[in-house]
């Protein structure tokens, strides 16, 4: 089942709303990060930028077809190795990973879905205790030149509000400015007992 609203703009036009790299940086991924998944990948702007940068695999996982074959694509051109698409409907199948077997889950632009609960559980499912969640969203500013309409987009606090109910805690800085249209948070996964 696609997200709703989740059309992709022009490849082109998406690059320059992002620096990937950066970005990641921001939100804690390193060369000591372990496995990664990029829930809804889209042209693998960030599952690439991910898999230059950490010592693990990255799973780009995506409904779209076309979207995996991009991803699928740049990084055979970059002769990354370490990247696995994946072709998966994850709203309704879940990602198919094992407990407990990833470090780092990059949920961006996808939390105005109709049950983002199913993502974060998920993202939780699959996290090592004390592994990251980034979390990336338009701004909740109807001026944006793109993102879900004002009616379904997701507030920071509302973003925050439900990954603490999925069992997650936000680290510091709390909410981090990603000019020019987007916001980020960065969070860890709350171990069993701990809650």
């Amino acid at each position: 089942m696609k997200i709703r609203e989740s059309g992709m703009p022009e490849e082109g036009m998406w690059a320059d709303f992002f620096n990937p790299g950066k970005i990641l940086e921001k939100l804690g991924l390193s060369s000591s990060t372990g496995n990664v998944v990029d829930f809804g990948c889209g042209y693998g702007t960030f599952s690439i930028a991910a898999a230059r940068m950490v010592s693990g695999h990255v799973y780009a996982i995506d409904i779209d077809a076309e979207m995996i074959a991009v991803t699928t694509k740049e990084a055979q051109q970059a002769n990354l190795d370490n990247l696995q698409t994946v072709l998966r409907d994850f709203m309704k199948e879940g990602t198919g990973l094992a407990d407990g077997s990833i470090d780092y889950v990059m949920l961006f632009n996808i939390l105005h879905a109709e049950q983002p609960e199913l993502l974060l559980n998920e993202a939780c499912r699959i996290l090592a205790p004390k592994g990251k969640l980034a979390v990336i969203h338009w701004n909740y500013d109807p001026t944006t030149p793109r993102g879900p309409s004002m009616e379904i987009r997701p507030r920071p606090e509302q973003c925050q509000a439900w990954a603490e109910d999925a069992g997650f805690q936000l680290l510091p800085p709390g909410l981090i400015d990603l000019p020019p249209y987007h916001y980020g948070m960065l969070f860890e996964r709350i171990p069993s007992g701990d809650a």
